[in-house]
């Protein structure tokens, strides 16, 4: 989920460009009210899910993190010891 967070932190400005190139092009200032609102609110789930998934996916208090190693030529994944 991390991965795609990024990715889509990555493409926000690129999707922003995009939508100002399109209305300037239909001779409009910027964007409709109902698009700056489905923005809006895709930012604020966006923002929810990552809230979300920080809270859900942390390790417990007092766990100590071993990070990931390489054994016997392979990656063991880091985790809580």
């Amino acid at each position: 989920m991390i991965r795609l967070a990024e990715l889509l932190l990555f493409l926000a400005p690129i999707g922003a460009y995009a939508l100002w190139r399109v209305t300037v092009a239909r001779g409009q200032a910027g964007p409709s009210p109902r698009a700056l609102s489905a923005i809006l609110l895709g930012l604020l789930v966006f923002g929810g899910g990552l809230a979300w998934f920080g809270v859900h996916e942390r390790l417990p208090a007092g766990a100590r993190y071993v990070p990931a190693a390489l054994r016997d030529g392979r990656v063991v994944p880091g985790h809580a010891g």
